[in-house]
């Protein structure tokens, strides 16, 4: 047996025996793919195996397949918010958009315009992140490593360098670095091309990596490419739904890319692999209801798989997970000595990775709170939302209604439970008053020139109706 076999059959054993974050003895690696606007069933994996319709109906993803058959997959994964800034701030940071005040987004268009003759007034929202904060890549560049973002950035127009990254496409938008309607599949491939480019540099420089590669919108509009187009026509997919298979399509040929160069570079067996996106899918994303812009389901639970060292394949983990984990576990697995910066609300995912996908998540609360005071996709207009263990509450600051649900027998949110349970509405509406309160949320506030005898000039979109009841 040569050193490099004996050293590669070490770190397997070690994987099997020996706590996650020590399964190798050299630093591991971490490619971080972003998707955006991709739901929990918008690919061909089955998120949950308890649940048929976890996966799509018409999209073939086979490379996410492959990650799923040689990792884990995290069926009961959230997303900090359902807008694309939000979210991307909190996987930077470990910190909520609550508590970093940026809940909602700059697109430069009239997505999120306060309607006229609103009866709330939503507060203002940073898309800036500020350079005081400690980034993932900011950490690990102190603990020696090289660190990467390419792609879509989208929290500001601070270049990313200034938060610890050594190379990037620049603080990009959503149009990209050509600014135009449709960056993918240009853009996707470009991004890919330059990822697998840095890698190759840090395994010939001998240094542990971060890439993080963030895809810009590929859904519902997005381009792609005429040989993917012609593919998916050959499945018989529908028109509705072929240009967003084809989408998808390259979606996956992209990241495939990346999985053989891990191959080719002799890393994989020490490179965790982390897939997720920033929101659930505009429109609907059955079995929940709502999406993109709403606090429902639809818009904040999306798919994550993970592989690496110590990961068992093919696992499907039903521990209740969020954004915030990213950060911390990232830390651990890279075993950053010291405490994380004030302010992270994530647990690590560690011993839940180490462990077949049993366990618990420890973080500063128990709660998770999504709080997204704006008007933008939800017919209710601003809300917020708070989960603790089986049960789900949503705030609508409009009315002040409170809607209650058993997330685990009711994922689709069509029965409130609020009457019933005025109990559980109590507790979890206080827990979610405390917590806001801790992160000094800002908060919407009554429209004083608000004439209910008027009707509102622009009519709101889409998604969860008045009362609980839901707008298919």
């Amino acid at each position: 047996m040569n050193r490099m076999m004996w050293i590669v059959t070490l770190s397997v054993a070690a994987a099997l025996s020996a706590p996650l974050p020590a399964a190798t003895s050299q630093r591991p690696n971490f490619v971080f793919i972003l998707g955006e606007g991709h739901g929990w069933s918008s690919t061909s994996v089955r998120m949950d195996d308890a649940v048929a319709e976890s996966k799509s109906s018409y999209a073939r993803t086979p490379n996410f397949e492959k990650l799923a058959q040689t990792g884990m997959r995290l069926a009961n994964f959230y997303a900090p918010s359902p807008r694309c800034t939000p979210s991307r701030a909190t996987f930077f940071t470990g910190k909520s958009p609550a508590q970093l005040h940026m809940t909602f987004i700059n697109e430069g268009k009239r997505d999120g315009d306060v309607p006229a003759n609103s009866r709330m007034l939503p507060p203002p929202s940073s898309t800036e992140l500020p350079t005081s904060e400690t980034t993932i890549a900011a950490l690990l560049k102190r603990a020696g490593y090289a660190t990467a973002h390419f792609g879509k950035w989208h929290v500001g127009r601070i270049d990313p360098k200034e938060y610890g990254f050594d190379a990037s496409d620049g603080p990009t938008g959503n149009g990209g670095p050509d600014n135009v309607d449709n960056p993918h599949p240009k853009q996707l491939f470009g991004m890919t091309e330059r990822g697998m480019e840095f890698m190759t540099r840090q395994v010939r420089a001998g240094k542990p990596f971060y890439l993080q590669l963030s895809h810009y919108a590929s859904r519902h509009g997005g381009d792609a490419r005429p040989e993917s187009v012609a593919t998916v026509k050959g499945w018989g997919v529908g028109a509705r739904d072929a240009g967003t298979a084809a989408a998808d399509l390259d979606l996956d040929t992209a990241f495939g890319m990346v999985l053989k160069k891990l191959d080719e570079l002799g890393i994989a067996n020490n490179t965790y692999v982390i897939f997720t996106t920033d929101h659930g899918t505009p429109g609907k994303n059955p079995p929940f209801t709502g999406g993109k812009g709403t606090v429902s389901e639809g818009g904040l639970r999306v798919p994550f798989i993970i592989r690496g060292p110590g990961i068992r394949p093919g696992a499907c983990s039903h521990v209740r997970t969020v954004g915030a984990d990213v950060f911390p576990t990232i830390a651990e697995l890279a075993r950053v000595s010291g405490p994380l910066p004030k302010g992270v609300e994530g647990g690590s995912l560690a011993s839940v990775l180490a462990n077949a996908g049993n366990g618990t998540v420890k973080r500063p609360r128990e709660e998770y709170v999504v709080h997204f005071p704006h008007y933008d996709k939800d017919a209710v207009g601003p809300a917020s939302a708070t989960q603790l263990g089986d049960f789900k509450l949503i705030r609508v600051y409009e009315t002040g209604a409170l809607e209650l649900f058993n997330i685990a027998k009711d994922p689709g949110e069509r029965r409130d439970l609020a009457q019933q349970m005025p109990d559980k509405v109590k507790e979890l509406d206080q827990r979610l008053t405390d917590y806001l309160t801790s992160v000094n949320a800002q908060m919407p506030t009554k429209n004083p020139n608000y004439d209910p005898s008027k009707p509102t000039s622009e009519p709101k979109r889409g998604g969860k109706g008045k009362g609980g009841k839901k707008n298919q």
